[in-house]
């Protein structure tokens, strides 16, 4: 059996005397989608940015493709094949969305006639295409979650990390999120989701599933396993994950 993608190995983050993540261990393989399922405050934004390099662990390790990578920039990392989101999706107003993305292309281009070319291509695979001469600025929130997406996809990631990439958006708009979400899975990416509360999607695109709980990891399974696992849902939303899944999607909470 190959070595896993990314292997997070007992790691901790805390800020004063609050634990943000606590003993964390999660393996992602090549093209699996890992979802991680959990209140606001449960720790993913924090495990994102360990993983991302933004904030480093307490203690613990993270590798990608069996390296260490604790202790390197986030645009090391960036190169090296893990992209992310941001919860807020915050791009460059004034720059049309073309630019917004061969920004991000330019980690792996050497002029900008070839990174706008690369990004025409995101674009194209995220459909935003016909938009690409807008201002980012002009774009609908739904827009700017795909923006967000083509950005990362423009660093031609191994590893994409989707911070609630689904909050705020309408239930058909979450549906056509997660089909590109499934997309990603068939181009070899693996993809981690940190997500909320949108369970019915979550159950459908999710080869498997961690639960985090104050920073905790207190699940960890497939779908089949999770939804048979009743302190989860006794302990998310006082009821049986059956009856959650069984549910139309809900906006999800930033």
């Amino acid at each position: 059996m190959s070595a896993p993608l990314l292997e997070i190995e007992n790691v901790s983050r805390a800020f004063g005397g609050v634990r943000a993540l606590d003993g964390v261990d999660l393996r992602v393989n090549q093209g699996e989608i890992l979802c991680i399922i959990g209140p606001n405050g449960a720790g993913k934004t924090t495990l994102f940015n360990i993983i991302s390099g933004v904030m480093r662990p307490s203690s613990g390790d993270v590798r990608f493709q069996g390296e260490s990578i604790v202790r390197w920039s986030p645009q090391r990392i960036a190169a090296a094949g893990i992209a992310r989101t941001y919860q807020i999706a915050r791009p460059f107003a004034r720059l049309c969305v073309r630019d917004n993305v061969a920004v991000a292309a330019l980690v792996h281009e050497r002029t900008l006639e070839r990174a706008r070319r690369a990004a025409q291509d995101v674009l194209e695979s995220v459909g935003l295409a016909t938009l690409a001469d807008r201002p980012a600025g002009s774009l609908t929130l739904t827009q700017r979650k795909r923006l967000e997406v083509a950005r990362a996809l423009a660093l031609r990631p191994k590893l994409l990390l989707l911070d609630e990439v689904m909050a705020g958006l309408t239930p058909t708009e979450i549906d056509t999120m997660a089909a590109f979400i499934e997309q990603l899975r068939e181009r070899g990416i693996a993809a981690i989701g940190g997500v909320e509360h949108v369970m019915r999607v979550v159950m459908r695109i999710s080869d498997r599933i961690a639960v985090l709980d104050f920073g905790k990891k207190i699940a960890d399974g497939t779908p089949a396993e999770i939804v048979a696992d009743s302190r989860v849902g006794e302990a998310y939303f006082g009821t049986s994950l059956d009856d959650v899944g069984a549910a139309p999607p809900t906006k999800g909470h930033s």
